[in-house]
């Protein structure tokens, strides 16, 4: 197996390992999650690579390579395999386009459909949506030339060598075959999503709609109740608000353009399609938390160019960090107060707290002693706006619970020293360290040369999920087409075919089939990169490790 891989630095801490076909990568995954390597973090399986994020205080990415490259060949081990058996409705609109691209009548798609035994082999696009793998090389469909705007709840669909079921309306491309009412993620199921890599699936021509679940051949068969076909990813996080107003809380009088319940984010359920999502400034948040006391990871406040306007019910003690900007506190006698950013400051009850408009940098965060009372998802409180998990974006007249200021567990310290961090106005030109890889050989040297020679302004169509750069000259292809899907990390800078770059956010896609030409290093100075600011990248001394 290691004669066929190939390795490519994605980040100062990712290591992409390409393999030869999907075979090789599902046996790869499996050796890896076997393995426990010593300070690997997550592994992202995807169609031809597996995605490695380590620890950098841990281990190198050369000693790491060179650890995987010893690695022995873990066979796949289906007879312990959880296995699915999912009933299909196979009635969908492009069932009789893919039998004439087969060249089989639509009887026989149906028919060998099921027959075959499907594998999950990476999980991407959506929480809960799986790329299944078959054993019959009849599959290899292509995807229509013009994604859908929306591709139902549960449609059962082909592209290229996958099978898959969309576990949430979206846009598409997949040819859709059919229909199925599983619930294909469920916040109150362990594991949450059904397809994990490694799920053994049957499907079966439907004549009653359920699903059935199976440790593996010969274990205990159970058929799990269907819920809801409105898969609950889109779902909000259970509120722990009461009706009435809690003892202590936080009432949104404006939200500003974005307001978002944000922490540290949910990091290890990547094999699920799941982001790590979490505070876009990460270091500006933990600062925040540690000013008023709070455990780092607490739920606060990101506010997306300041602006928003709460009201507290109760005592307690806060800190604005992030943006630059002007904080105005309003007491319920009119009296006013305008504490400094990256200080801790009392807030009284009915006093109005004001999040001035960023004057430099674009995000803004708030931490209140004891942190904000959110359900969570997946353990965490964080909005993640790609996937829909975790609370919705706040709006005029939400009511925010606060948790009991005696459950921080440290001492309130008013001025925790902060990293001086100069940031950008709209207008002016910074330039940022980036790391070449993990696909910069898809580029061309004059690619390679206009990514690092001229400007790049970050455009208004830019937000959690990634931020769209404009530059003169497009970044030039040595090679045409996609790349299977494959990982992406937070700060990849990857490449549609019109050639200007995206820098991905807290919020990206995990996998995707446009070329990452590099990545940004300082991933919390891109977080407050506002729109206008002018980008000019060098690169940082890390080389591209790309050697099989």
């Amino acid at each position: 197996m290691t004669s066929q891989l190939t390795f490519h630095t994605a980040s100062k801490h990712h290591l992409l390992v390409e393999c030869t076909d999907l075979a090789t990568t599902m046996a790869l995954h499996r050796s890896l999650e076997a393995a426990e390597l010593p300070g690997v973090v997550e592994l992202v399986p995807a169609a031809r690579t597996v995605l490695i994020s380590f620890d950098p205080a841990r281990t190198r990415a050369a000693s790491l390579a060179e650890a995987i490259r010893e690695l022995g060949h873990t066979e796949s081990t289906t007879d312990d395999a959880r296995a699915v058996t999912i009933d299909v409705r196979y009635d969908g609109e492009d069932l009789a386009e893919v039998a004439d691209l087969l060249s089989v009548s639509p009887a026989e798609v149906i028919t060998r459909h099921q027959a075959a035994t499907w594998q999950v082999a990476f999980a991407g696009f959506a929480p809960g949506f799986g790329y299944l793998a078959g054993d019959d090389e009849l599959f290899e469909v292509p995807r229509r030339p013009s994604p859908r705007t929306r591709v139902p709840v549960g449609a059962v669909a082909l592209a290229g060598e996958f099978t898959g079921v969309y576990p949430r309306s979206s846009p598409g491309g997949w040819q859709l075959i059919g229909r199925t009412e599983a619930t294909l993620w469920d916040l109150d199921r362990q594991p949450p999503a059904l397809f994990v890599p490694g799920t053994i699936v049957k499907f079966n021509d439907a004549g009653r709609e359920s699903l059935h679940l199976g440790a593996g051949p010969g274990s205990d068969e159970a058929t799990a109740e269907e819920e809801s076909s409105e898969p609950a990813a889109t779902q909000e996080a259970d509120s722990a608000a009461e009706p009435s107003t809690p003892p202590r809380a936080l009432e949104v009088l404006r939200p500003g353009l974005q307001l978002l319940v944000e922490d540290l984010g949910r990091p290890g359920f990547a094999s699920m399609g799941v982001s790590g999502a979490g505070a876009a400034d990460r270091s500006a948040l933990i600062a925040a938390n540690r000013l008023v006391g709070n455990a780092e990871s607490a739920a606060g406040l990101e506010s997306f160019g300041g602006g928003a306007l709460l009201r507290l019910t109760g005592e307690s003690v806060a800190a604005v960090t992030g943006a630059e900007g002007t904080v105005t506190v309003t007491g319920a006698d009119g009296t006013v107060h305008r504490p400094c950013l990256g200080e801790a400051f009392a807030i009284a009850d009915g006093d109005e707290l004001d999040l001035g408009s960023a004057d430099r940098g674009i995000r803004l965060y708030l931490a209140v002693r004891g942190g904000i009372d959110v359900g969570t998802a997946l353990g965490s409180g964080s909005a993640d706006t790609l996937a829909g998990l975790g609370p919705a974006a706040l709006g005029k007249g939400s009511l925010l619970p606060l948790r009991d200021p005696r459950t921080a567990p440290h001492l309130v310290d008013p001025h925790v020293p902060l990293t001086h961090r100069d940031l950008p106005r709209p207008g002016d030109t910074v330039t940022m360290t980036v790391t070449l890889g993990p696909r910069e050989d898809w580029f061309t040297t004059s690619g390679i040369d206009t990514l690092l020679g001229q400007e790049w302004t970050v455009t208004h169509e830019s937000d959690r999920v990634g931020l769209r750069l404009s530059g003169d000259v497009p970044l030039e292809r040595a090679r045409t087409g996609e790349l299977p899907s494959e990982g992406a990390v937070t700060g990849a800078l990857q490449v549609p075919p019109n050639g200007q770059p995206v820098l991905f956010g807290p919020d990206h896609p995990l996998t995707g089939g446009y070329p990452i030409i590099a990545s940004v290093d300082d991933l919390d100075f891109a977080a407050q990169l506002p729109p206008g600011v002018k980008l000019r990248f060098t690169t940082s001394a890390t080389t591209t490790d790309n050697e099989s």
